[in-house]
């Protein structure tokens, strides 16, 4: 348990039998009546977020997440392997589950995956993964005029926006969050 007065961004939360992480919040003391505590909360299961007034010193149950480094191994149909590194037991998760991250997943990755009540919240990728391009139209040298950038397709069939200098079979860095080109690797 925790009090509404003690909320800090990124905190998770127990509400209405769901997980919420704390995006936001405002201690609010107005001139008259009692002090609260203004929230926008995101709801780790569907990805909702809703604004919620809370009592200031309002008990709240803390929820507890465990966080499991997992390593993906294989896509089998429609889920995607995952093996526990302390335990080598099995876990599967559906595209869906894991989000926007799955374009950026290459075998052999190590991924952290958040559960609760031994259901799956979500799985948070590295903030940045080395992949290989394997298609991009070449760069004409003096074409400059959209910018200095062209699309190009990774191993893992993810599309990104690089520089025009990036050729087929380069190693590039990619953020994971925004899908952005962050350099090259050697």
């Amino acid at each position: 348990m925790t009090s509404s007065n003690d909320f800090k961004t990124g905190m998770n939360i127990e509400l209405d039998g769901g997980v919420w992480k704390v995006i936001e919040f405002l201690h609010v003391k107005p001139g008259k009546g009692s002090a609260f505590v203004r929230t926008k909360l995101k709801n780790a299961q569907t990805g909702n977020t809703v604004e919620r007034t809370f009592r200031a010193g309002e008990s709240v149950t803390t929820a507890n997440l465990e966080k499991t480094v997992e390593q993906y191994t294989y896509k089998d149909g429609e889920q995607l392997v995952f093996m526990n590194m302390e335990t080598y037991e099995e876990s599967r998760l559906n595209a869906d589950q894991i989000g926007d991250g799955v374009k950026y997943l290459k075998e052999g990755m190590e991924v952290d995956i958040l559960t609760w009540n031994d259901r799956v919240l979500g799985v948070e990728l590295p903030t940045s993964v080395v992949l290989e391009v394997t298609q991009t139209d070449p760069g004409v040298k003096g074409d400059t005029a959209t910018g200095g950038n062209k699309r190009a397709t990774v191993e893992t069939g993810a599309e990104i926006v690089v520089p025009l200098f990036i050729s087929i079979g380069e190693k590039i860095k990619i953020d994971t969050r925004n899908g952005s080109y962050l350099g090259r690797e050697k």
